[in-house]
């Protein structure tokens, strides 16, 4: 089970740190974050691999954005700073077997979602 948290209101420029929980066996796992806008697609935005050695960024979000990971606590962070309107969406953790897993990776296990909403 994965549950996020961290979600809410901001204003653009500002900052929100989202964690994700995980429960049960998640060991050798890589994480990632996904969101959806309103009336569109999910997108990937971000993973991280087991080991936390190697991270993946969507190109809208590449220096903004920061993926971490806390193997002891079972918990994933994204830390989003510089937030845009377009950000503005619900916020997806997933769970993938693989121990190295990109926007192309197949995710087995995902959260219900947290929002974010960023005001202009």
């Amino acid at each position: 089970q994965l549950i996020e948290s961290g979600g809410g209101s901001v204003q653009a420029g500002g900052s929100l740190r989202l964690s994700c929980a995980a429960s049960g066996r998640t060991f050798g796992y890589a994480m990632g974050w996904f969101r959806q806008a309103p009336g569109k697609e999910r997108w990937f935005v971000a993973s991280i691999s087991w080991s936390g050695g190697s991270t993946f960024y969507a190109d809208s979000v590449k220096g903004r954005f920061t993926i971490s990971r806390d193997n002891a606590k079972n918990t994933v962070y994204l830390q989003m700073n510089s937030l845009k309107p377009e950000d503005t969406a619900v916020y997806y953790c997933a769970a993938s077997k693989a121990s190295v897993a990109g926007a192309g990776g197949r995710y087995d296990y995902w959260g219900q979602g947290t929002q974010v909403t960023v005001s202009s």
